[in-house]
Parts: structure tokens; sequence; C-alpha cells
């Protein structure tokens, strides 16, 4: 057989390319979310049961359950609707029954809410194409119960309207929608938790389970012995395209957490950072149970005088301290960050700052941490109305750990065993002036969620809008940004790299060779320009993602010499946070241990 020289020179150079931009955009992806015990993937069972759903209609032809949802999620509401439009009137008939009683039941209930059980219910079944009933639902909530019986229909559906043989298609579609901004923001939201706390969650634990085995020749006797188990534990993200919009739907199954929510959803500020933190904290409450054995009589007090203001607040003591230590972490992480942002935000600008305007630049640092510690203020309070009673003191000890770097798994007995619940009972009186500035300025629009910015500079404000086209991947929209945003500022260093950037990531949206070729290019002298404009007040952790990214490229040139030298640099300026030191190190190690 003859081969084109071209052709496999040009696949052979085209599979490199990807090694190379899987390199880079890993690089400043950051993490395998896996090691972490994090996946991001659709479910068939929920995406059968909710499109189920989707076909009940009235007698008007209207839809019964019509939530909001996503652009994308709308999209696909239609193409169900037109791929199913000749499902089998009876079936039909059936579902609309089921979900119009249900409505009946729950008549002040948004469909939203309505929609949230039949996804609880979803993950009791069995996988598909089974779809099998729960053997046990002796311990399933009551709203889960009463769409049970909801599941005989969806696995009808599933059988008689050819959804079977598409599932696959619609999983890849939801793949896709998933890998832009829930991919990203997923890997910064558990790298900021994980990285504050200095922890590694627990991924599996062995469990000893007791087997009966009969004696040869006995009908009576048995014999008993201990065998151990090995169980993961996972923490699913699940991205559906037919999720109600605001809703994040959260379901723990034994060692599993689910949490539902559409695939174009940004995460780092959300309800789910609160679920991975009870995937996180909730095995470290259960390993540490005869410490919280000695404060369990005091905190049940606390407790019950909460439950007098609120009886739906649960009396479970574990419940408590696990839920409190998450609202704890949850707001103390935020304000821990954004000060700490700020404050070398304020350095740097004090470097530069003429002698009349460092006073201005100290009071408003003073100003924002002293908003930011009023609103982790009302957030505790908030919390702690809610059953969290021990939130301000878990608080307060995370303050003494932050900067140690010692993984929370190691201070937490500590923490728990020297907790003192009766002095957590005036907590909001202490804190009610706080939440009431902390209010006000919520109510005039001035958030400190919003920004930390001490220093406002409209190049980076710019960059970070131009950020959002990219993650919602208009690349076409984001070049021309860039390019008129770099027109105004030719000596800005963070344009060139976003510049950069944007290029590995079309060049790897890109099939044919030399197209692909020519962005990687466009790649290079970007990247070689951030070097080029640097100024002494440069952004140290840029240059050393800037160093890598270009030695990566030259790596793939067939350049090692040179590549070492980038690698070299980006070692030089040390591990500072945000930069790539560590890649740095690898990459030269491999290019030196590399045979030549």
């Amino acid at each position: 057989m003859k081969f084109d020289r071209f052709a496999v020179l040009s696949i052979f150079r085209a599979f490199a390319l990807l090694v190379i931009f899987a390199t880079v955009i890993h690089a400043q992806s950051g993490m395998d979310l896996s090691n972490y015990g994090v996946r991001i993937e659709p479910d068939k069972r929920l995406l059968t049961v909710l499109a189920t759903l989707e076909m009940a209609r009235g007698t008007d032809g209207t839809k019964l359950v019509s939530t909001s949802l996503s652009k994308s999620g709308e999209s696909f509401r239609a193409q169900l609707d037109q791929e199913y439009a000749n499902l089998p009137a009876d079936l039909r008939t059936r579902i609309a029954s089921f979900v119009i009683q249900h409505k009946k039941q729950y008549s002040k209930q948004s469909d939203a809410e309505l929609v949230s059980p039949f996804i609880s219910m979803a993950f009791s079944l069995s996988p598909a194409p089974e779809l099998a009933d729960p053997s046990v639902t002796t311990d399933l909530p009551g709203n889960l119960l009463d769409v049970l019986d909801f599941a005989p229909l969806a696995r009808e559906f599933y059988r008689r309207s050819g959804i079977s043989a598409k599932l696959d298609e619609y999983i890849k579609q939801y793949q896709t929608e998933s890998d832009g901004v829930l991919r990203s923001s997923t890997r910064e939201m558990v790298s900021d938790l994980l990285e504050y706390l200095h922890t590694r969650p627990q991924l599996s634990y062995i469990e000893k389970i007791t087997v009966e085995t009969a004696v040869k020749g006995s009908t009576k006797t048995k014999l008993q012995k201990v065998e151990t188990k090995e169980n993961e534990r996972r923490f699913v993200i699940v991205p559906e395209m037919l999720a109600p919009t605001g809703n994040i739907n959260f379901v723990n199954i034994k060692d599993d957490y689910f949490v539902i929510l559409p695939p174009d959803r940004n995460v780092s500020n959300s309800d789910v950072r609160r679920a991975y933190l009870r995937f996180v904290i909730d095995p470290l409450v259960l390993k540490y149970s005869k410490d919280v054995a000695t404060i369990r009589d005091a905190v049940k007090n606390l407790l019950e005088e909460r439950r007098k203001v609120d009886p739906s607040i649960s009396p479970d003591v574990f419940l408590t301290i696990s839920r409190s230590l998450i609202a704890a972490i949850d707001s103390r992480q935020e304000e821990f960050s954004k000060s700490s942002i700020a404050t070398d935000q304020a350095r740097k600008a004090l470097a530069i700052a003429k002698p009349d305007d460092r006073k201005k630049i100290i009071d408003d640092l003073a100003k924002l941490k002293g908003e930011l510690a009023d609103e982790a203020a009302a957030k505790l309070s908030e919390d702690y109305e809610k059953g969290a009673v021990l939130a301000f003191y878990f608080a307060q000890e995370l303050r003494g750990i932050e900067d140690s770097g010692f993984d929370i798994a190691s201070s937490l007995s500590e923490m728990i065993a020297t907790c003192d619940p009766a002095k957590e009972k005036d907590r909001l009186t202490q804190f009610a002036e706080a939440r009431k500035r902390a209010i006000a300025l919520r109510a005039a629009g001035r958030t400190t969620t919003a920004e930390t910015v001490i220093v406002k500079n409209p190049v980076t404000t710019r960059l970070l809008e131009i950020d959002k086209t990219i993650e919602a991947k208009d690349y076409t929209k984001a070049n021309a940004e860039l390019k008129e945003l770099l027109a105004a500022n030719p000596a800005e260093a963070r344009i060139y790299y976003s510049i950069g950037r944007l290029s590995s990531l079309v060049a790897e949206t890109l099939t044919e060779p030399e197209s692909q070729f020519a962005k990687l290019l466009e790649a290079k002298n970007a990247y070689s320009n951030v070097i080029r404009v640097r100024t002494p007040t440069t952004d140290p952790a840029l240059l050393s993602q800037t160093y890598v990214n270009l030695g990566r490229i030259y790596e793939f040139e067939d350049n090692p010499s040179y590549a070492i030298k980038l690698y070299d640099e980006a070692i030089k300026i040390s591990d500072v946070t945000g930069g790539a030191y560590k890649q740095a190190l690898a990459a030269k190690q491999r290019l030196v241990q590399k045979p030549q």
C-alpha cells in the first residue's frame, strides 16, 4: 500500500500538536478532578425520568410541568418535543394523569419544586435499561415515595419511545455543554477549598462485614468470620439540560454525593461548594466520634434553644457539627481569599504610589477588610439560625490554622474537644451590628462578593469580561475584543497572555494540521510578547505560566535545549501563588532524563 508522505507527516504532527495542547491546557486548568473524588457525568436514569415528565400535556396541549431552563436546555426541550411528538397516546395520557394528581397534592409548590422529588427518585433506580425500583423503600424520604410510582411510566417510556437508542447521543451533547464553564469552575472551586483546608478528601473506607458459613455435617452450627470490603466515595456533578435554572439539587445515597444542575452553570460561588465540603467533612466528623461524644449533651442543649424558634431544625448532633463546620469553612475561605488578594493588590499599589496616595490605599484596604468581616458575620448568623450553632466557633478556630499549613483533618479533633457550646448561645447578639452593616451594604447593591480590587484597573476589568466570552466559547468575539484592547494598551503583558491562551484553545478545536500550526504560532508570538513587554512590576505568576507554556511549544518544535532554558526561568521565579513552578520542575526533569 502506498502512503502519501505529506499526509503521514501531517497526521504525526497533528498528533504531536494535540499532545502539546493537552499539556499546556492541563497546566492552565490545574488538576485532574478524579484525584479528588470528583466526576462530571450525565446520568441516563435522570435524563429518562425528566424526559418522561416533559411528555405530560394538558387537554389543550400545554405542558403540565414548564420549568425555566438554560438556553441550551430550552433547545434540548424543543428537540425532545419534536422527536417524541408521536409518543403512543395511551402512555402520554397516563403520564399526564400522574402529573395532574401530583400537582393537586402539592398545589402550592412551583414547577421547579415539583420536579425536585422526581430528580431524587431517579437516583434510587438501578442503571438503564432496567431502571428497577430500589429493593428497600422503608428508609426513603416521604416526598420521594410520593413519586416512586412514576418509575413504571419512566420504564415504559424508555421501552416504547425509542429514547434508549438516542441516550448515548444525548449524553455526548451533555458532555460537550459541561466541558466549558462547568468543568473549569469546578476545578477552581475544588482547588480553592482544598488549598484552604490543606487536605485531601477521603476517597474510600474499609467496611467490616460479618459472614456466616455452615459447618460441614451440621444443619445448625455456623461459623462466623469478619471480612473487609473497601468502598469508594464519589462526588458526582450531574449536568442536566432539563434541570431548572437557579436550582441546585443535592442527593446523597450512601457513599455517593450527587449534585444536579444545568451544564452551563458556574459553580465557583454556589451551593455546590457546600455540597463538596460535605463530601470532605462528613467522614472527618465520623472519624472523631469519640470527641463528639464529649460535647454531645451541651450541643443538644444549645440546639433545643434554637428548635424553640424553628422546630424544623434537626436535633442530630453529628449533623449539627458537620453543618456548622461547613458553614464556617465556606464563609472563612471566601473572606480569607478576598482579603489576601486585596492585601496583595494594596502592597503592589503602595510600591509605586506617590506619598500623597499611600494613606488612601491603606484606608481603602482597611474599609474593605471590615466589609468582608461584616459579610462573613452575616452569613454565619444566617447559618446559625438554621441550626449551625457552632458555626461562629469553628470560624474562629479556622483563623488559627489558615496560615499554618496544618491539615484540617489533623486539627479537627482538638477543635471539637476544646469546644464549649455554652459560650455559643449569644452569638447572634454579639454580631448583630456587623450583620446590620452587611445587610445595608447588600441593599445598596454594594456586595463584597463582586470584587475586591483596591486600585481598579480598567484593563484587568476588561480582561475579566473577555474571559467570560472565552468561557462561553465565543472565540471569534473574544479575539476581536482582545485585539481592540491591545491596540489601546500595546505594552500590557496580560493582554498578550490572554491572546496566547485563546490561540491555544482555538487550535485545539481545529482539525486541519496547517491551520492548527498557524494558531500555535500565534500563541508562541503572544507568549513571547509577554516577556518582551515585562516590567519590574509584572505579576511573577503570569511570567511563570508564560515561560512554561512557551517551553511546551518549543518542546513541540523539537528544541529541548531552549525549552529547558525557559523552564529554568520559571523555576527562578520560585513557587509563587498561581505560578507554574511545579510544572516547570517536572518538565525540565523529563527533558533532562530523556535519552538523546
